[in-house]
This record gives C-alpha cells, structure tokens and sequence, in this order.
C-alpha cells in the first residue's frame, strides 16, 4: 500500500484521507498533468498532490506539469515553555525519485525532506498587537507559550492566510486570554529591553483586582529563554475590592479593677484588692491582702496589659532575682539587706491584665521628692552606695536596669530606713551567656524610659550597658541635689540627647550648671568623672565607686546603717 504525507504536519496518510488525523487540515484535491499520470495512490485514478516524475522505458523522463499551491505557513511545534518553534520550509516537504525503480513505472517517494527549524521572537507581534488595542488586555500565560511568534532572525514574517489565522486567535478578543478569575492570573506587558526570547517576568500589580493576581512583562535580565519569574502582588485585595487597611493597635490606659475583687496567681493563691495606691497609662499599684495568709502582712500587686512590659519584669525576676540567688550573694558579701524586690506571686487575670505581687517596701522617692524640693548630700550619698549595691548584683547576672529614676526607688521610712531598687520593666539582658552584646545604634527603640535620666546609649537606639546604668544614676543623684539638670525644661528627645551629648566630655560644666554658684560636691564630681569615661562593654570598679561615695558619707558624719532623715 503506497501511503503520502501531509503537507501541513508531515504525517503519514492512506491514499484515501481526505483530512490529516494530526492536524485536521484539508488534503489539498489533486490537479490532472498534461503528461502521463502517476499513480500515486493505487485506487485513486492515477491522483496526485505532489509535483512528480515518471520514468521512461525507452531512456527519457517526463515530469508531470500539474502543481499544487500549498499553505506556506509552517506547522507549529510546541517546544520549552513560553516559545513557539514554527517549521520552515522552503520548498517542498516531500519529493519523488526521478530514477526509474522497475520496468512498470512505478513511482519510488522518497522520505520527506528534514525540514528547517527556525524560533521565532514573540516581542515584535506582542508590542504591535498590545499597541493596537485599547486598553491594555490582561492576558494569561497560556496564549502566550503556545501562539504568538513575530518575525524571524532579520526579516519579518510574511503576511499570509495561516499565520493571520494565528494573529486572529492569540490576539483577537479580550476572553480567549482570561484565566478564570478564581485561578492564580497573570497580567503580561510586553518590554522594549527584552533581550532573551519568549521570558516574561512578573512583578507586583498596584491594582491587582482579584486574590493572588500576578503582572508579567518581559524580563530585560533573563537568564534564559521561557522563564517565568513572578513575585506576588503588593496590592492584592480580594474579590477586587481595595485592600482594607489594617486596624492600628492602639493602646488604651489600664482599666481599675473594683476593690474586693480576687485574683489567683499560678499557685492557686488568692489575693484580694483593698486599695488602688498609685496609677498611671501602664501600671496600677494596689495594696492587697493574702485570703488565706495571716492579715497582719501587706503586700502590693503590681497590675498591666498582658502583653505589656510587666512581661519583661516577670521574666528578669524569675531569671536573676530567685530569692536563692539573692541569699546566696549577700551570704559571699556578707550583706545584711541587699535592696532588690522579691517577687512573691504572679499571674493572669480576665485574660487581659498580667500581676505581680511583692511584698510591701514602702513609698516611692518621687513622692518624697514631691514634699522635699532638694535632698541633702548626706541622703544623696546613702542612696547612691544602696542602689549601686543592687547594679552590681543585676549586673553580675548579666542584666541592666535600663530605667533609673525616683519612681522606682523605694524607701521604708523605719529605723532600718531599707532603700529598693524596683521597676524592671525595661530590664535588658546585656550580657546573654556570658557574651556582651555589640554597641549597635538604632538596633533598638531610641529614647525608651524616663526621658530626663537615661543615658546616651538608650537615646541612640543602642542596648543598655553597665556604664548606662550608672550615668543614668549620676544624672538622679544631681537632679535630686540640685534640682536640676541643662536639659530639664526641654521636652524633644533629640534635642535632650544633643544636650547630654555635649556634657559627656565635660563634667567640670556639667557641675557647674547643676550647682551654680554652690560648693560643688567631692564625692560626685569623682563618680561623674569615673562613670562617664566608661566604654561600652568596659566592667567598672563597683568596689572604688562605692568606696568613694561611702568615704564622703562618713566625712559628713553619716554612714549606711542609719535610718534616712530628710
């Protein structure tokens, strides 16, 4: 049986095909020669659709006259993805042996000729048909890597029946190139800079009208030909509404509890509100009392935002304030009252209050400082060896305090006059396994804690170290001496930064502002000056501090087993 081929796809047929299976393209009807026929499918009647050549028993040959006009646009061939390849060819596919085979003129057909495969660039076609229509037309992927090709390597294509054939269905109408819309989508624009063929690349869409939509062009930094890069959308709000913007977590101040009221910490303990003592945006203070306890002790529950920064305190506690921990360094000190708070109880209340129970250690120095407008040196100095007694114990187990100031020094007013440092709610683990953090400005929030008092570290944004604890006490003792300090009227961060900037290398004018045409004092000119020359990670000599502030006290005739007179 003699079999021909397509002139579309090159497959192979019976004679008695009308339509190619492959392809589907119409087999082009036979043109009758002048000259002899050539049988070119048995039970045709001598049909052909080839140009052919017989053989001549006598020596001659004679070629048939009768051609056929053939469709010159070439078979597409899908290929990698995002390219088309198209078959070129330029003669022919399929060509006829003119050299007799037997003596009964049997025509041999030879096999098809390997056709030529050319790629083609899809920029041309794609900025012409998008310049052509208006608006814009979102595209999918899909009629990109399967239809369009432009023009081939140095001239363009030509303009026939088939290939506007082609341009009609990639190009024609705005459905054919829809994903359905509950399917990821790509918005595809075409790029003048393209250098690599058939790439397309995605980037965010500012109006992206469905859920997950992507906006494609072509990439001008491709590394190769039909890749795809895609980044999702910015803006990609769903079922094409704009992108609600989202709700700003404010802050509200702390609700009071009503008095009576109980709370249980995590041992089961119950603590019952007798009276709000002191409130501000963050913090509530009550005085409460043990259900089951004895009801002559007093205590004080400290009341935040769950998530606040009571969080930060109750950790540092449990981590290096253990009532053990404490025991065991005043036993290698041999101190009898080490002024750090011992943490009692803890816990959650209406899933949005956090508590923390201590017992009671008096009234705080600001409402001291309230009625006394300045302390006396002796009382300046007595205050500064007990807190400085406390940093080098929170210190030694690798925190910093991060916010020294009157509100959160506590004073038992008694015979024994015990001073507490409290308020560790910006507590900062400076020294993580025993590895002292980097100086790194902005790696933290900048002016964090009472504005007047931190040191220079915390307004640049830097971690708190050991010298930032004992500036920020240094600029306490003076405001609490003198009553004032060169940046105590301002009220801009950075302004106040500046100011405390320009006295670090200057104590002696530091002094000289703070105390005027008064004496200035010894003892805290020597701890300015020690205390400011600090670098960052650099260990002070807790031991010679104290032993300068507590050699002044005894000079005045003071010392720290006497109650506090103010």
């Amino acid at each position: 049986m003699s079999f021909s081929f397509c002139p579309h796809c090159g497959t192979k047929l019976q004679p008695d095909f009308r339509f190619c299976p492959s392809c589907g393209e119409k087999i082009p009807c036979p043109v009758d020669s002048p000259g002899p026929a050539v049988d070119a499918a048995p039970g045709r009647g001598g049909d052909s659709m080839f140009s052919s050549s017989t053989h001549n028993p006598n020596g001659g040959s004679s070629s048939t006259s009768g051609t056929v006009e053939i469709s010159t646009r070439p078979p597409l061939r899908k290929t990698t993805r995002g390219s088309v390849r198209l078959v070129h060819e330029e003669t022919s596919p399929f060509t006829v042996a003119s050299t007799p085979v037997s003596d009964d003129n049997t025509v041999l057909y030879t096999s098809p000729v390997k056709p030529r495969k050319v790629t083609w660039n899809l920029r041309e076609e794609m900025e012409s048909a998008l310049e052509s229509s208006s608006p814009p037309v979102s595209r999918s992927p899909r009629s990109v890597m399967g239809k369009e090709k432009a023009s081939k390597r140095g001239h363009p294509l030509k303009q026939q029946d088939g290939e506007q054939k082609l341009t009609d269905r990639t190009f024609s109408n705005e459905e054919d190139m829809l994903v359905d819309s509950s399917s990821t989508s790509l918005q595809c624009s075409p790029s003048s800079r393209s250098p690599s063929r058939g790439q397309l690349q995605c980037s965010p869409s500012s109006r992206s009208p469905s859920r997950g939509q992507l906006q494609c062009s072509p990439s001008s930094r491709s590394p190769s030909r039909g890749q795809l890069q895609c980044s999702p959308s910015s803006r990609s709000p769903s079922r094409g509404k704009g992108k609600a913007k989202k709700n700003k977590r404010i802050v509200n101040a702390l609700e009071p509890l009503q008095e009576g009221e109980e709370l249980t910490d995590t041992t089961g303990r119950k603590w019952r509100l007798m009276k709000l003592l002191s409130q501000s945006a963050t913090e509530l203070f009550y005085e409460v009392a043990s259900v089951s306890g004895s009801k002559g002790s007093s205590h004080v529950l400290k009341l935040g935002a769950k998530d606040g920064r009571i969080f930060n305190e109750q950790n540092f506690l449990q981590r290096a304030a253990k009532p053990s921990s404490v025991d065991k360094w005043k036993k290698r000190l041999k101190m009898d009252f080490l002024g750090i708070p011992s943490c009692v109880g803890f816990g959650l209340h209406a899933d949005n209050y956090r508590f923390l129970v201590f017992p009671n250690m008096g009234q705080p120095l600001q409402s001291t400082m309230e009625e006394e407008d300045l302390l006396p040196e002796k009382v300046i100095l007595h205050l500064a060896c007990t807190i400085l007694d406390v940093l080098e114990y929170i210190h030694s187990n690798e925190y910093v305090h991060g916010d020294i100031h009157a509100e959160n020094v506590y004073i038992t007013l008694d015979e024994h006059s015990q001073v507490y440092l409290a308020g560790y709610c910006h507590a900062f683990r400076y020294c993580p396994g025993g590895q002292h953090v980097e100086y790194r400005e902005a790696s933290r929030t900048p002016h964090e804690g009472a504005m007047e008092f931190i040191s220079l570290d915390s307004h640049k944004g830097a971690g708190p170290s050991r010298r930032s604890d004992l500036q920020s006490l240094a600029y306490c003792l003076l405001r609490w001496h003198t009553g004032t300090l060169p940046w105590t009227a301002l009220t801009n961060a950075d302004q106040i930064a500046k100011e405390k900037h320009r006295y670090m290398d200057d104590v002696s004018a530091l002094l000289s502002h703070c105390f005027g045409k008064k004496r200035v004092s010894a003892a805290l000119q020597t701890y300015l000056t020690s205390v400011m020359a600090l670098d960052y990670s650099e260990t002070p000599d807790y031991t010679g501090l104290k032993a300068g502030i507590s050699g002044a006290l005894l000079q005045l005739g003071g010392s720290l087993e006497q109650p506090l007179h103010f």
